[in-house]
């Protein structure tokens, strides 16, 4: 008759870690060693800070930056056990486990998606500073070149609507915020 340890999972699951905010690429390194070190390579798989691209304008130029979706937090892709809760608990820089009295709770797999672990969209946030009656110059797409008044601003979204003056009359166009740049004349 095999022993069952009911405190081990059978297959693999994401946790996210509660770790020092601003030391969420330490708290990695240093759970990939602890891993190295007692040879935990076939229980922890994945360790993800999560991130997305985002496209901020600086100096006039619009560039694609890294930025931290959920700052001191970090998601680890594992087959939990009370063994691997005690070697990932003393990890320096790690915090705790998220989950009651500091015991894991899985992440489901629509959670994980939703924070870009994986199915990721692919899209990419822009971080602009735009509000109703600024002036835009679009940058792509038939109306390139062109400058606007914005209407609207719909920031979830990230679109604007915006009054283009077109063959003598004004025109309300919807912009999503990488095609435009908010003219600062």
């Amino acid at each position: 008759m095999a022993i069952i340890d009911n405190n081990r999972d059978r297959e693999p699951h994401w946790y996210a870690l509660h770790v020092y905010s601003g030391y969420e690429n330490v708290a990695k390194q240093n759970l990939e060693n602890t891993i190295d070190k007692f040879g935990l390579q076939d229980r922890i798989f994945d360790i993800i800070i999560p991130m997305e691209d985002v496209l901020v304008e600086k100096r006039g130029k619009k560039v694609l930056v890294p930025k931290k979706t959920m700052p001191g937090y970090m998601l680890v892709k594992m087959m939990y056990g009370d063994d691997i809760w005690h070697a990932v608990t003393n990890t320096q820089y790690v915090n705790s486990f998220v989950g009651p009295k500091g015991r894991p709770v899985p992440i489901t797999d629509e959670e994980a998606r939703r924070m870009g672990v994986y199915g990721g969209t692919g899209e990419v946030k822009v971080e602009l500073d735009v509000k109703v009656g600024d002036l835009i110059e679009i940058l792509e797409g038939s109306l390139a070149s062109f400058v606007g008044t914005v209407k609207s601003v719909d920031a979830a979204n990230q679109k604007v609507v915006a009054l283009v003056e077109m063959f003598g009359k004004d025109n309300e166009v919807e912009l999503g915020f990488n095609q435009i740049r908010v003219s600062r004349n």
